[in-house]
């Protein structure tokens, strides 16, 4: 499923068979995963930012919407973004709320061995937007015991080399055309230094890509204010 497509002619159905998938995933898993699910499609269904395709909610905002405390918000979101269900644009941090995507191509490995059970009509639908073809069983996802799956990947090598992962999880076609040519330079007083192969491409991704690459990059640059791109 291409994320564009929600802001065109068929945006609102397709947001709806997204809200389907999420909904018939958490109703054939456990309990937990049940309730996790049940959470995620009010808060996408309130709060999610289609045009932009990210998801900006502070966590009192998110607890009052679930009738929760704070804490089980943390908590929540932990087992969301360790089950690759929900990936991490930017962090919260002085005062900024969190930025989140939902991940498609997960959503859809979650939920395509149950499509059947809405009907054919929905299975086929499905299947002409997947990311990639989806095969398997039901995935029973546990969340009382959820543990980061992906993330390990991305915690290897440096922070660059953990930006572009979580870049490349992110946005497979922006990381391939845009962020894999860069290599990092120095990092010091809160800027970092990336050169580009290219002066047009420094240019490009500094003009229309580097709120992404920023909010990526402080995940992993504690103290990162601003990223400047030579070539």
């Amino acid at each position: 499923m291409d994320a564009k497509r929600f802001t065109g002619t068929q945006a609102g159905s397709q947001k709806y068979d997204l809200l389907t998938a999420l909904a018939v995933a958490g109703l054939s898993g456990t309990p937990g995963f049940q309730t996790s699910m049940l959470r995620l499609v009010a808060l996408v269904t309130a709060r999610y930012n289609w045009a932009r395709d990210e998801l900006t909610v502070g966590q009192r905002e998110m607890a009052r919407l679930w009738s929760v405390d704070e804490r089980t918000v943390k908590r929540e979101i932990k087992r969301l973004t360790g089950a690759a269900i929900l990936l991490q644009l930017r962090p919260g941090v002085r005062g900024r709320v969190a930025a989140y995507r939902l991940n498609l191509a997960e959503i859809h490995r979650l939920s395509a061995p149950v499509w059947d059970k809405v009907g054919p009509d929905y299975s086929d639908r499905m299947a002409r937007q997947a990311p990639a073809a989806q095969t398997g069983k039901v995935m029973h996802v546990d969340f009382t015991a959820a543990t980061p799956v992906p993330e390990a990947r991305e915690g290897q090598g440096g922070p660059w080399a953990r930006t572009l992962a979580r870049l490349a999880r992110l946005d497979p076609a922006l990381h391939r055309n845009w962020f894999s040519g860069l290599k990092a330079g120095t990092c010091d007083g809160g800027v970092l230094r990336l050169r580009a192969p290219s002066q047009f491409l420094a240019q490009y991704v500094q003009t229309h890509h580097l709120r992404l690459l920023l909010g990526t990059a402080q995940l992993e640059y504690p103290g990162l204010r601003r990223i400047e791109i030579g070539a």
